[in-house]
């Protein structure tokens, strides 16, 4: 698009659309038209290389024309069907049984949302209904952690540990507690230590509220927003014993982690534990629609779907539309192992963020499966944050460099399409390192 065409999409823009967590003052735009591979480009003309897959969801890439086509080929055949009641539809059928199928535990059952934070809220319902059903209407508490994001809904937003989404929008729904996350870095902690550490607040917690008032505990395999931290590998087998031991259910939000970003289907898998409960999004669709589900054990979908059966549901659950491209998405995951791709490239991209440690103002470089953080700190040997968060300087890589990377409270985060090459890894590394030496002088 030529240049006064691009402006006009900008004034448009500031004039219409109401932009989450964007100030008021702030007047640029980047417009973006057009997507393929890990590639885009915005009306001005200029191309970005997406480490951050859209919101870490496009794991096979932009513009893939399977995907449109097979959008396409449902929308003609079966544009919507619900599957409230006993109504029902073959792509939501086959999906289920896919999602199934992919975590190697037969039994389990799905229910299907629009998205992430959508999940949690019927996560949540779950957990508590499950209880309410045997009797133990008490069990209605939820356990958090520190620095974890579970969506913008009033239940999903007070889980998660950022006040954006709490402040000025009460009342809340209450009965939350939130426990530290294993974040060893932020704790000054080796990670030996953290489990037992964290192990032992999880048990003073629950004597505290008392194991018979909490329903369940809710986390990510990995804190995604949180700055890409993976836990110690004895932290979640050691607390799902925990809660199994109190009756407590465990709920994994897998918006993030699933469908090959850790280099497997699940996390959870990977990680030796077997939630519950479990949320997904994201990824089961690369973005190509907005689609979600939560897998219910065998025993907890029992339960819910006695009697009555479970009082929730969306106009949009298990759209046609979005399970066809679910469908689609997850053939060529499989089809083109991106599953070890994500590994590798993860692999590549750990190696080449690990030579910043030497700069001034990383603190750490993580790395687990295709997700990636860099820590940045006031200056060496200090542990602090930057006040303001790596917001500022994730704008600066993308405005010097053309490489998307996202900010956050404590570190900068990438986790780009699982098909990106081994030159867009050394392309994001490098847009990487020149800001963060260019802010050498300003520690």
């Amino acid at each position: 698009m030529d240049e006064p065409t691009a402006q006009n999409w900008e004034e448009r823009d500031r004039s219409h659309l109401i932009h989450p967590f964007l100030p008021a003052d702030r007047k640029d735009r980047v417009v973006i038209v057009s997507g393929e591979g890990c590639r885009l480009t915005d009306a001005r003309g200029r191309s970005y290389l997406d480490a951050t897959a859209g919101m870490w969801l496009c794991q096979v890439g932009h513009g893939r024309r399977e995907i449109a086509e097979a959008a396409a080929d449902q929308l003609r055949r079966l544009e919507y069907s619900t599957v409230f009641w006993d109504f029902t539809h073959d792509r939501a059928i086959a999906l289920a049984e896919r999602l199934v199928r992919l975590g190697g535990v037969p039994g389990r059952r799905v229910l299907f949302t629009g998205g992430g934070s959508e999940g949690v809220e019927v996560a949540l319902r779950m957990a508590r209904g499950y209880h309410h059903r045997r009797g133990a209407a008490d069990r209605t508490w939820i356990l958090t952690r520190s620095a974890a994001y579970h969506g913008a809904g009033y239940a999903s937003g007070e889980l998660s540990d950022f006040p954006a989404y709490t402040t000025g929008f009460g009342p809340h729904p209450g009965q939350v507690h939130r426990l530290s996350a294993p974040y060893p870095y932020a704790l000054g902690q080796p990670p030996e230590r953290v489990t037992d550490l964290l192990l032992q607040e999880l048990e003073a917690a629950i004597a505290e509220i008392g194991a018979h008032r909490i329903a369940a505990l809710i986390g990510e395999p990995v804190l995604a927003l949180g700055g890409m931290v993976a836990p110690p590998p004895d932290y979640w087998p050691r607390v799902a014993q925990a809660l199994r031991r109190h009756g407590i259910l465990l709920i994994l939000d897998e918006v993030v982690t699933a469908f090959g970003r850790t280099g497997a289907w699940y996390a959870a898998d990977r990680m030796g534990v077997r939630p519950d409960l479990t949320v997904l999004s994201k990824g089961l669709t690369s973005g190509y629609f907005p689609l979600g589900a939560v897998l219910a054990d065998e025993a907890i979908a029992g339960v819910l779907d006695s009697h009555e059966g479970f009082p929730a549901g969306h106009t949009y659950s298990g759209h046609p539309t979005g399970c066809a491209v679910a469908l689609a998405n997850l053939d060529i995951i499989e089809r083109e192992g991106l599953l070890a791709a994500a590994d590798r490239a993860g692999a590549l991209l750990g190696e080449g963020l690990g030579g910043l440690r030497e700069l001034p103002r990383v603190g750490e470089v993580r790395q687990y499966g295709l997700m990636a953080a860099v820590e940045i700190v006031q200056g060496h040997g200090r542990r602090e944050p930057l006040p303001e968060g790596t917001y500022a300087l994730a704008d600066r890589i993308r405005d010097r460099t053309g490489v998307l990377v996202r900010g956050g409270p404590r570190a900068l985060t990438l986790a780009p399409p699982l098909v990106i090459s081994d030159a867009e890894v050394a392309e994001a590394v490098a847009g990487v390192r020149e800001v963060l030496t260019e802010t050498r002088t300003h520690t």
